[in-house]
């Protein structure tokens, strides 16, 4: 379930996100110089040049490609029930493509409907108290009754409840996650993840087998893509006094 861009021998644009420095306009020029994703898969170091990356961003993404056969990448893919989608695919949220750094790759498990373009997204504390609770189920569960789409980031506390109550109130939810789709963080909200993945779709721009650690949990938390999925002015922020 590659992008359909890509062409058959290209499963996602991992070698290349994974490099450092290698961000969407980067992406765009060599998607610019290379007539398809496949090709751009395939290209020698000096093509990559010409492309416009530097010899450091090069040399990484050689190294990272030479790690990666396409055929298992794209069984991983499918086995885990995920689909990868480039910044440039039709398929790609236009929220977040309007965004001022759009995630070049997502990765995706479950669906994404028009309806998820009306959404909210609710966040807080981890350790949530009691009011902070029943705060967090009220406002969660009243905009899935009224289809708006929730949006967290499926950790513990005031995340975790506004994803419950909305799929409880028979809404859809959208789960950013900080680590690749194959790995659930927290473990014990494996099953809350599938429920996620049925009734709206847990969403990453990590690869897979990504885990989770100090680096990513502030990009899923403060930028692309998921603050930047609902607009600043929509956001209900569901935070509990300590």
């Amino acid at each position: 379930m590659s992008d359909p861009h890509a062409g058959p021998n290209y499963p996602t644009g991992s070698p290349f996100t994974e490099a450092a420095g290698v961000g969407r306009i980067r992406f765009a020029r060599l998607q610019r110089h290379f007539p398809t994703l496949a090709q751009t898969w395939r290209a020698e170091r000096t093509d990559l040049l010409a492309g416009g990356l530097d010899a450091r961003i090069v040399t990484a993404i050689l190294a990272r490609r030479a790690a990666i056969e396409p055929e298992q990448e794209i069984e991983r893919l499918q086995r885990n029930n995920v689909r990868a989608i480039t910044w440039a695919a039709p398929s790609y949220p236009a929220r977040l493509r309007e965004t001022y750094d759009p995630a070049v790759i997502l990765y995706i498990c479950g669906q994404l409907t028009p309806a998820d373009e009306w959404c909210v997204t609710v966040v807080g504390t981890r350790k949530i108290t009691a009011y902070g609770r029943a705060v967090a189920e009220e406002i969660a569960g009243d905009l899935a009754r009224n289809r708006v789409t929730v949006v967290s980031g499926l950790a513990c506390g005031a995340d975790a409840i506004a994803h419950t109550a909305a799929l409880d109130a028979g809404g859809r939810t959208l789960a950013i996650m900080a680590s690749g789709l194959d790995i659930v963080y927290p473990p014990e909200h494996r099953r809350l993840a599938d429920r996620i993945s049925e009734a709206g779709a847990l969403i990453s721009d990590y690869p897979l087998g990504t885990e989770p650690g100090a680096i990513s949990f502030p990009a899923a938390t403060a930028s692309s893509p998921a603050s930047a999925w609902a607009p600043s002015s929509s956001r209900a922020i569901c935070r509990a006094a300590p």
